[in-house]
């Protein structure tokens, strides 16, 4: 099988930033939590919207908004359901449905969250960048011929947030040492993950997603800790990329938190290139005010509801890598009045941004239908008190044909996709965007 025919001209041999290129897609929410402990429901999102059983109808979706990507995960706790041993027949079906039925492009989530049951410890284990690496090489291994798109992993920080300083996700670690616990192993297993895929197809292009946002203050005497805050939201970034040395703003606060030298010096020596970042940014979440409470606590609190700094954040994120950005994923909640000024608005805010020459290569509305809100992990009543919509899709709850609702936003969504001239416009830079051995050499 060949995904050449029917996609962009660039499909596997370039970034470009010409309009008619340029990835609009969508994604499937992918979540995978299985395990379980007094309290704790397993959370899988797959398994809680019927994606397994309903998959062909979710992908009819692909074709109704004309997309070139979707972002899309694999269960791993289902692939390799014993170390060693793979079960690819559900993968082996979507995979090539998505891609030979509607010529769209997966950028394949291998890890959005959630590890293997017979992972003891999960991300804390010390097998556990290895582990993770040699599952990627055996996908990578299988689909070469259908997939070159690659999240490593989704979203370090939220990851290393709720498995290793909140304590809600195995392994439950707290903290801040947790958190850089599981932050270190997160950013190893990217760095083999990367080597692994690149050694099988050298073509493969990386696009690391990260959970994106800004810090305010309410005055000028909290700049210095707004600052390291954002330092933070770099951290696995840089990690991977080699940025994180002696000097870095940071180095002191690692080790005294537990990270070893000699680890932060092997994984600065290892590093691997940014092929594409990908930027999540949701208006209502992630921008945060920096506060001193009433018993004299730094607090935080949402602000920005109207994703004001969205540009700022573009902006900041080009200057400090210098690669191809990809919004994968961006939503928000409310009414449709709200949910379609917020589509308007981001997509201007891009078409700005390319035409002062930043290479901002996609859009990606996520998720693309309903999806169960995290919280009902954590809670005992029923399932439909945790649907959370953000997507393009609702759920028909009133019967089970159509299983999908279109809302408003999904035409409004195809007439910029179907007009990338008009919506965002043409790149001004530099043609030459990236060092990816993937990329066009114009």
């Amino acid at each position: 099988m060949n995904n050449n025919k029917g996609l962009p001209h660039n499909d596997l041999s370039g970034i470009s930033t010409l309009p008619d290129d340029f990835l609009w897609a969508a994604g499937i929410e992918n979540t995978f939590v299985p395990q379980t402990r007094p309290g704790h429901r397993s959370l899988d999102e797959y398994e809680l919207m019927g994606h397994y059983d309903h998959w062909k109808q979710d992908l009819e979706l692909i074709g109704d908004l004309g997309i070139k990507a979707i972002r899309w995960g694999v269960p791993w706790y289902k692939t390799e359901p014993s170390p060693g041993r793979y079960d690819w027949r559900w993968t082996d079906e979507v995979i090539s449905w998505m891609v030979e039925k509607y010529r769209v492009r997966p950028i394949i989530d291998l890890m959005h969250y959630g590890c293997p049951i017979w992972l003891q410890k999960e991300f804390a284990n010390r097998d556990y960048p290895r582990y993770v690496a040699d599952y990627a090489a055996e996908f990578a291994l299988r689909y070469k011929h259908l997939v070159s798109w690659y999240t490593p992993l989704n979203e370090p920080i939220i990851n290393s947030m709720m498995c290793g300083l909140r304590g809600l996700w195995p392994p439950y670690l707290k903290g801040d040492k947790g958190y850089l616990r599981i932050m270190l192993q997160l950013a190893k297993g990217i760095v083999r993950t990367v080597k692994n895929i690149k050694a099988i197809d050298p073509t493969s292009v990386m696009v690391h997603v990260e959970a994106t946002g800004l810090n305010r203050t309410v005055s000028d005497d909290l700049r210095s800790l707004a600052r390291e805050e954002e330092m933070r939201g770099f951290l696995c970034l840089d990690l991977i990329s080699g940025k994180l040395d002696h000097n870095h703003e940071l180095f002191s606060w690692l080790v005294r938190n537990g990270a070893v030298p000699e680890s932060l010096v092997e994984l600065e020596q290892s590093r691997c290139k940014i092929d594409v970042l990908g930027l999540n940014f949701y208006p209502q979440w992630s921008t945060r005010q920096l506060f001193i409470d009433k018993k004299g606590r730094l607090a935080f609190r949402e602000t920005e509801q109207e994703g004001e700094g969205f540009a700022e954040l573009i902006s900041k994120y080009h200057q400090r890598y210098q690669t191809p950005i990809m919004v994968t994923e961006t939503s928000v909640i409310g009414s449709d009045e709200i949910r379609s000024r917020w589509l308007d608005s981001s997509l201007s805010v891009i078409k700005r941004m390319r035409g002062e020459g930043v290479p901002v290569i996609g859009y990606t509305w996520f998720p693309m239908f309903t999806m169960v809100d995290w919280r009902y992990r954590f809670a005992e009543d029923a399932i439909e008190n945790y649907f959370l919509e953000l997507g393009l899709y609702r759920l028909n709850r009133e019967r089970s044909s159509p299983r999908w609702i279109a809302s408003p936003l999904v035409e409004q969504f195809k007439r910029h996709v179907a007009d990338s001239s008009a919506s965002i416009g043409e790149h001004r830079g530099d043609q030459v965007i990236s060092e990816a051995p993937s990329a066009d050499r114009t």
